[in-house]
């Protein structure tokens, strides 16, 4: 065999079979709770220069580019999947937590790492940084494959702040960066480098959301005016399926990605505004496109983590690993759930919800990646930031990530199967109301006491006694009874579940 073919299949097979007994292994393991995406790492963890594999890699060039792409993927494919009316309930939240909780964060853990690892404060804050912000691919891959069914409000927050928290993390690395590179240099650290960090902070959000609303307004644009034709052509007998469709919006969501990046917006942000506002816009003529897209973002995943894996020499972080644990120990019990905390004070979350969304704020490729950013500009110490984040991520897979469906169970953020009998009364209660009886009807029927507004619908009654919009699984206490919200209609209550209390043998 020539020694060009050589080169070209013996990393081919090598990469394939990593890539084959991955996803088997993954098979296996989601089956006992763990993620796909740990089991990606490990084995590239595995096949590197200190495991069986022995592969000596070291380009940082080249995982830094193949992370970027594949978080591009990864984020249309979640703005794809994520529907417009969620933003009702959960763009607020989510937006604090994608903005200033990172800051928040960022900074709570800089500290930790400050105590912890014994770094100057400046390298602390970009280690901060680097991890401050959860992670979408990680996010949307659990969340979908642990099967639990959130209601709408945390589910939508989660979602949106993963899809959105990119570009701050990534503004405040490259700002750190910064600082501590003048100050390696001997260079000042005045009131015109934050200056010039505001501005670049602004033109990130600015241009990236620009883009992103443009890019999707097109993309639907473009597919309301295939998508007859294509459907034509499938019916006809045509090859090609959502494929060619899903292809179509990749190679457009790349574009968008490098184009924004290119001029000094944010790329990660641009990709996922134009992957909601093309759904939003053209719904039915995006979902053929997502079974393939699915497969785009899994692939993505599987070779990031794969090739961030190999990355890793695991004989270095034994001398911090203690101290690195530490670090994500902090991370995950005090600082996020301190910021989620406050960030989310404002919008009357349960208690219960405010500590999932606090356990789920997962870290995967995102800080990996980040981490990869000092390596290429030279920052003294890149190397022990690189190894923190990987032990954060590590810890944040296995705590976080197997645990996602366990805790949405034993916190009661969960929503009943619609077979799960038991638990359906359980959550909504033993009847079922329509949204547009009045609470005083409900009250005289049942004996009880009548509250205020009592002339007011139950549909009504509701959002007036949570303060918020309504969603799925709401509960409000009506008297001695309680009321939940069963099913509804965009922003209104159709059908309203009331449980008597324990006893109560009035009622039908």
């Amino acid at each position: 065999m020539p020694a060009a073919m050589d080169l070209l299949v013996l990393p081919l097979l090598v990469a394939a079979l990593l890539v084959f007994f991955s996803v088997l292994a993954g098979l296996f393991s989601a089956r006992a709770g763990f993620s796909f995406l740990l089991v990606f790492l490990l084995a590239g963890i595995l096949a590197g220069e200190d495991g069986p594999g022995g592969v000596v890699f070291d380009d940082v060039n080249l995982s830094f580019w193949v992370g970027n792409v594949a978080l591009a993927v990864i984020l249309l494919d979640g703005g794809l999947r994520t529907d417009f009316a969620t933003f009702r309930t959960g763009l607020r939240p989510a937006m604090l937590l994608a903005t200033v909780g990172v800051v928040m964060s960022a900074g709570l853990t800089g500290l930790g790492a400050w105590w912890l690892l014994g770094l100057d404060w400046r390298l602390a804050l970009l280690l901060g940084s680097i991890v401050g912000s959860t992670d979408a691919a990680a996010v949307f891959a659990l969340l979908k494959s642990s099967g639990v069914r959130l209601n709408e409000r945390i589910a939508a927050t989660l979602e949106i702040e993963s899809g959105m928290n990119d570009p701050m993390a990534v503004y405040l690395t490259i700002a750190f960066i910064g600082v501590v590179l003048a100050h390696a240099g001997g260079g000042a650290e005045g009131a015109s480098a934050w200056g010039e960090a505001i501005k670049t902070l602004l033109q990130q959000f600015g241009l990236g959301g620009v883009a992103g609303l443009a890019a999707g307004a097109a993309l639907a644009a473009l597919l309301k005016t295939t998508f007859p034709r294509f459907a034509e052509q499938q019916a006809g007998g045509a090859v090609g399926g959502g494929g060619i469709l899903a292809l179509l919006c990749m190679s457009l969501g790349l574009a968008v990605f490098a184009g924004t990046s290119w001029v000094g917006g944010s790329g990660f942000l641009a990709v996922y505004v134009m992957g909601v506002t093309a759904r939003a816009r053209a719904r039915d003529a995006v979902a053929p496109a997502l079974s393939a897209l699915d497969g785009y973002a899994w692939l993505s995943q599987a070779g990031m983590f794969l090739l961030l894996g190999l990355l890793l020499t695991p004989r270095e972080l034994l001398p911090g690993l203690p101290a690195a644990l530490g670090v994500a120990a902090f991370l995950m019990l005090i600082a996020r759930p301190l910021t989620v905390w406050l960030c989310l004070l404002p919008f009357r979350f349960a208690p219960r919800e405010v500590v999932y969304i606090a356990w789920v704020g997962l870290r995967g490729a995102v800080p990996i990646v980040l981490a990869v950013f000092p390596l290429m500009a030279g920052v003294p110490g890149a190397r022990t930031l690189f190894n923190a984040a990987f032990v954060v991520v590590l810890t944040s897979l296995v705590l976080q990530g197997s645990t996602i469906a366990w805790a949405a169970r034993r916190l009661r953020v969960n929503l009943p199967d619609e077979d799960d009998t038991p638990a359906q009364r359980l959550v909504f209660g033993d009847f079922a109301l329509d949204g547009a009886t009045a609470v005083a009807d409900v009250c005289a029927f049942y004996d009880l006491a009548e509250p205020p507004h009592a002339d007011w619908p139950l549909q009504r009654w509701i959002g007036h006694a949570l303060q918020r919009p309504p969603v799925v699984g709401d509960h409000v206490a009506l008297g001695a009874a309680q009321l939940s919200v069963r099913a509804m209609d965009g922003a209104r209550v159709l059908v309203v579940g009331l449980r008597l209390p324990v006893g109560d043998d009035s009622g039908p």
